[in-house]
């Protein structure tokens, strides 16, 4: 056990990066011993090390990137038992859990969006800071990037990154794109980056011209706001009563989805006069943050990584878990396999 930058005890030594919003995270979730929790976004292990130094728990870990689970066997041996990892989708948390013998736990944590470690290799092709393959799949597996590129009718390209990205200047990019193709496949990062530079002026502090589109095709390849639909069903399900759920995202849309799906899940409705035998289901949680909690200075100035980042919590109640997977909560798009369907 040693102490972490930010003063935390961890096992397995120094982590290569400390979490974004760590100690609300901490708070909210709060560990206690011999209870059982879910790191479903498991990147460096950063959360998993605050937990598994906060209390004599158990931590599952989940990531879809083979590379940080092989990474993070240091940590499993250090942890002594008390860490299990998992390379699968963390919209699967609640199936991986039972797959391990826990048919409910106490905590879930969610830190959505690309890791620091993707975002660096340049070889992920997350990134237009240096030049790599475009292929952006956070795990090996369905079309990358280039893929997308190569296959999606331009009205769907438009509405992706029109959407996912919230680039007002997408329909001229979506133009740009098929106009490119059309002499050569659009393979590297590079290349997408200097064709949206052309058609989206740079403005003095501003993002990079191509930032909205190439955030708009990472959320789309790895299918980002589904899994994170799903995996807050699933967080409902596995959850015991008083289970705390825990995310932090770092965009609109992202933290749209989870907003809108505590709200409705912890609202209670009573039926009207006009019709006073309406029952409502009743609330599955209970609200821990009314508003999100954000980083404070001294965080945004360690990591600028952490500025846009938002948590929200809440805990669950006896009430069974709803049906569905709230889908209803996500932006009217084409499917990925539609899309590499051409249809």
């Amino acid at each position: 056990m040693m102490a972490g930058s930010d003063g935390l005890a961890v096992a397995g030594g120094l982590a290569r990066h400390v979490p974004v919003l760590v100690r609300p995270v901490l708070e909210y979730l709060s560990p206690r011993d011999g209870s059982i929790y879910i790191d479903g976004t498991f990147g460096a292990g950063g959360y998993s090390r605050a937990i598994l130094a906060a209390a004599d728990c158990q931590v599952i870990g989940i990531d879809r990137d083979q590379s940080a689970v092989a990474e993070g066997f240091d940590l499993v041996q250090a942890a002594d038992g008390r860490l299990t990892l998992a390379e699968e989708r963390f919209s699967a948390l609640d199936s991986v859990a039972q797959k391990f013998g826990h048919d409910a736990v106490d905590g879930v944590v969610l830190d959505i969006g690309v890791s620091s470690m993707q975002l660096d290799l340049a070889a992920r092709g997350f990134s237009f800071r240096a030049d790599g393959p475009l292929d952006m799949r956070m795990g090996g597996d369905g079309p990358s990037a280039a893929d997308v590129l190569a296959e999606a009718g331009e009205r769907d390209l438009a509405n992706i990154i029109f959407q996912l990205g919230e680039e007002r200047h997408s329909r001229a990019v979506a133009r740009a794109i098929v106009a490119a193709r059309k002499d050569a496949p659009i393979e590297t990062t590079r290349q997408l980056a200097d064709l949206v530079e052309r058609v989206v002026r740079a403005r003095p502090g501003q993002i990079h011209p191509a930032t909205r589109t190439f955030q708009a095709l990472r959320i789309f390849v790895n299918e980002e706001l589904a899994e994170l639909a799903q995996a807050l069903a699933a967080a409902e399900r596995i959850l015991k009563p008083e289970g705390r759920l825990v995310v932090v995202s770092f965009h609109s849309l992202e933290d749209r989805i989870v907003k809108t799906f505590l709200a409705e899940r912890s609202r209670t409705q009573a039926g009207s006069r006009h019709h006073p035998e309406v029952e409502a289901p009743a609330p599955t949680f209970r609200l821990l943050t009314k508003r999100p909690v954000a980083p404070d200075e001294a965080e945004t100035a360690a990591n600028p990584r952490a500025r846009s980042a938002k948590l929200r919590a809440a805990a669950r109640t006896q009430a069974p878990p709803r049906a569905g997977n709230a889908e209803a909560l996500l932006p009217r798009l084409p499917s990925l396999a539609d899309v590499m369907r051409g249809g």
